[in-house]
């Protein structure tokens, strides 16, 4: 009897042997989540062949990146972000139907108690920033608009800051609103236009994108979770597509479809009617939900 008929571990039974000792999981989606795992992670391992010290490297690069979670940093969710996981398990857990919007990850910024406005209202309150009106429709994939959509929106200011980011320097809920579409799908906000701004890179996952000569910025854009009786909850961006970071967004963001027009008007009757001062920009943007497949929630 060899050493594999034996089930003694050694570089080419390693798998095996490893997996073999989970038989008895209490949670089957544990057990076959494990056994992906581990094949993967063993794989690699023989593929790269680490030394000792390299292998030390990498526990302590995941030490690191644990000491610096606490209640308001998920540094692990940065190291998915930045490794395209969180959006591939976005993508998995969000496809569509044909002609349906397409999502994008959440971000840590939201808020969940945004207040209500009057459609049209400006979430901007602190008048900083060049002004920028968005509006458009929400419809269903039969080109049908939705009544009574939830509009919640949120984004980051024109030097790239979330209101949460800067207490007692933005007021609380600027640049944040819900609104909630009438009998013809309509929205409309005023707001400011955003600007691109760096993920958190003061911590590992920062060291190890200036490793890799990775900057850590993200196209300016504004997120949306759009909520209807009976569609599925979207939760996504619109981007800039002029941005400079556009093509090379830090956690794999952006998708063709979620790019929109960010227009520069001159046209002062239209800017006084919307209590602008000068010029401003003009975003029209489309959003078409997917209906709750069957078993769906």
């Amino acid at each position: 009897m060899d050493a594999h008929e034996k089930g003694y571990f050694t570089e080419e039974t390693s798998v095996e042997v490893v997996t073999g000792r989970n038989a008895n999981a209490k949670d089957e989606r544990l057990k076959e989540v494990m056994e992906v795992i581990t094949r993967k992670l063993h794989e690699a391992v023989k593929e790269l062949e680490p030394t000792q010290d390299e292998w030390m490297e990498a526990i302590l690069f995941l030490t690191r990146t644990g000491q610096m979670c606490n209640e308001w940093r998920q540094e692990f969710i940065l190291l998915s972000d930045v490794l395209g996981v969180s959006m591939l398990v976005d993508a998995i857990n969000n496809r569509k139907p044909s002609g349906a919007s397409e999502s994008t990850v959440l971000g840590p910024f939201h808020v969940a108690d945004a207040p209500e406005l009057p459609m049209g209202a400006n979430i901007c309150l602190d008048s900083k920033g060049e002004d920028m009106v968005i509006e458009g429709r929400i419809l269903d994939t039969e080109g049908k608009p939705i009544a009574g959509a939830v509009i919640d929106v949120w984004q980051a200011n024109d030097e790239g800051f979330y209101d949460v980011q800067q207490k007692g320097i933005q007021p609380d809920f600027n640049l944040r609103g819900v609104f909630r579409t009438g009998p013809d799908g309509h929205y409309w906000f005023r707001a400011v236009k955003p600007k691109y701004y760096p993920i958190p890179d003061d911590g590992p996952v920062g060291q190890l994108l200036g490793h890799l000569g990775r900057h850590p910025y993200r196209p300016a854009h504004l997120h949306y979770i759009i909520k209807a009786d009976g569609f599925e909850t979207l939760v996504t961006h619109i981007f800039d597509p002029d941005d400079p970071y556009i093509h090379s967004d830090a956690v794999f963001g952006v998708k063709e479809s979620l790019l929109a027009r960010f227009d520069k008007k001159h046209e002062p009757d239209r800017a006084a009617g919307y209590g602008f001062t000068g010029d401003f920009w003009e975003v029209r943007h489309d959003f078409v939900l997917a209906p709750i497949r069957p078993g769906g929630a």
